[in-house]
């Protein structure tokens, strides 16, 4: 159910499957693991959105935006063990809680930041995206600054996500070695779930006012994301 109701939430809200997941999954194999796990069932969603919402991407802003975010993620990824579990945990903890606040508090959308500040935010989600999983926050309030009709905003923010499993699951499955082998049942039943949970969002879910869906989902995701920090201090 958890699965589901993550895929759902990125059909609206533009994030939410490594925010919801990956903390519960890290509780459970630690924090390195659990994001290698995750980007597969991710990457596959982002894939299903992708191949849903085709013809409402952006190409001229995917093309810089995308490119920026696919590079920090490699980057990302590469740097990963140099923090260790506890320091991606906490850190993956402190992500979640700046997107709860960003999101909560509507900083961003006040706010109209250039273009090329926008590039350059890109490429830092991108970098968290491989450090710890989660970007998806940052990545939609980057995105703001281009003044997309929202389904141009979640199509957009879809194939930059993508780019950046592209680039960063390589790397993950190539260091986790036999260490996944263990965890295919659950990312199977992970990738079934955000895949259902994708229809059920795409057809349901957006009916209803995406502005207060996606601070519902922020206030979980600051509670997940305290949490997280608590149990490591």
């Amino acid at each position: 159910m958890l699965a589901v109701g993550s895929g759902a939430t990125a059909s609206v809200a533009g994030f939410g499957i490594g925010s919801i997941l990956t903390p519960f999954l890290a509780l459970r194999v630690g924090t390195p693991l659990a994001v290698a796990a995750v980007a597969l069932p991710h990457g596959l969603a982002a894939a299903l959105r992708l191949a849903l919402l085709w013809r409402e991407v952006n190409w001229s802003v995917l093309k810089r935006f995308g490119a920026a975010s696919a590079i920090g993620s490699l980057v990302g990824a590469v740097a990963q063990p140099t923090f260790g579990a506890r320091g991606l945990t906490i850190a993956l903890g402190a992500l979640l809680i700046l997107t709860a606040a960003i999101t909560l508090s509507g900083w961003l959308e006040a706010r109209s930041f250039p273009r090329p500040v926008s590039y350059a935010v890109g490429g830092i989600s991108g970098l968290f995206g491989g450090l710890v999983g989660n970007q998806g926050g940052v990545r939609s309030g980057a995105l703001l600054a281009f003044d997309l009709s929202p389904r141009a905003f979640i199509a957009t923010g879809t194939a930059a996500a993508l780019l950046v499993d592209l680039a960063r699951t390589p790397v993950y499955i190539w260091r986790a070695g036999g260490e996944i082998a263990p965890l295919v049942p659950a990312i199977a039943i992970m990738t079934v779930g955000v895949l259902l949970g994708t229809f059920v969002g795409e057809r349901f879910l957006r009916r209803l006012p995406a502005q207060t869906f996606r601070r519902a989902v922020a206030a979980a995701v600051g509670l997940v994301g305290l949490g997280l920090i608590a149990s490591e201090l």
